[in-house]
């Protein structure tokens, strides 16, 4: 697996990704990064107290059309590494007091970030890594990556196909997931925490209920407390922000209400789930989308 053909994520663009942007947008053997510093609005167990040590990359495999971070995930923007270069960056934030290197839309700089780590590592890296995607990943790249991560925080977006391909241009979203998933949980089947609760090992699974959609959110939350139980971690989320005005999804207008949210958690609850995260107040507010700015770089 090399980018002169690459094969890296499900999308199987099978191009030159040192010459031409794949489905992901962006190309060249450098990685693009949009902003590098301590942020405080994950899961408890990855900001904690000093902050999660997050590394912003631009472009995706997905492109959900409601996308928070779309002014980075189209592939525009940011600044080009070299994998020695991406490891200082992992290096600055260690001394910055982060409690973990957590990549943000990984998949597509595997290789680059595979190297990064080692060359980390070796000067003196001792942090969890945390990879942080949407869940359209392959096994094999997974696999490739094995020792090298230490928490997966992945989303987990849809059971409908049709909806995966309405939302994020991807009809073979669910089964990629579960495949994905399933290599997750296989590497770390275990979910372990350090003395200040910030889990050192383990997996996340993130769900982002949309409007009119607590069926689906429901069917989701299913599979993953009947699959896998008390292995993983499930963090159901209340925080979808309308980016745009959607002409084609009107239903994507308007904010989650209370009312959908509580139906999801009491469903949650009467399930059974234990292992969870639930949002509390108001988090459906762009302020919450940092600022793509270059910071750290």
């Amino acid at each position: 697996m090399d980018l002169t053909s690459c094969t890296i994520c499900p999308r199987n663009c099978s191009i030159d990704r040192k010459l031409n942007k794949g489905i992901c947008g962006v190309s060249g053997e450098k990685v693009l990064v949009s902003r590098a510093a301590l942020h405080f609005w994950e899961e408890p167990c990855i900001s904690g107290t000093r902050g999660s040590g997050t590394v912003f990359f631009v472009g995706c495999n997905l492109h959900c059309v409601y996308c928070q971070n779309r002014e980075i995930s189209n592939g525009q923007g940011g600044k080009a590494l070299t994998a020695a270069e991406l490891a200082e960056v992992f290096l600055s934030l260690q001394e910055q007091g982060a409690h973990n290197i957590n990549l943000v839309t990984p998949t597509h700089y595997a290789l680059q970030i595979k190297e990064a780590l080692v060359f980390a590592k070796e000067r003196g890296l001792a942090l969890p890594v945390v990879y942080n995607c949407g869940g359209y990943e392959k096994p094999e790249t997974l696999k490739g990556m094995e020792g090298l991560i230490d928490v997966f925080l992945t989303d987990f977006k849809y059971l409908d196909p049709q909806l995966s391909l309405q939302l994020s241009h991807a009809e073979d979203y669910p089964e990629r997931a579960k495949e994905a998933l399933s290599e997750m949980v296989r590497q770390k089947p275990d979910c372990t925490f350090d003395a200040d609760d910030m889990m050192t090992e383990g997996v996340i699974v993130r769900h982002l209920l949309l409007p009119g959609h607590v069926k689906e959110a429901k069917a989701v939350t299913r599979y993953l407390y009947e699959t896998y139980g008390s292995r993983i971690f499930v963090s159901l989320m209340n925080q979808y922000t309308p980016v745009r005005r959607f002409d084609e999804y009107p239903f994507l207008n308007r904010k989650v209400t209370k009312r959908e949210y509580e139906r999801l958690l009491s469903f949650a609850v009467d399930l059974g789930l234990e292992n969870a995260f639930f949002q509390e107040g108001e988090t459906a507010e762009e302020s919450f989308i940092p600022p793509f700015d270059l910071t750290g770089l």
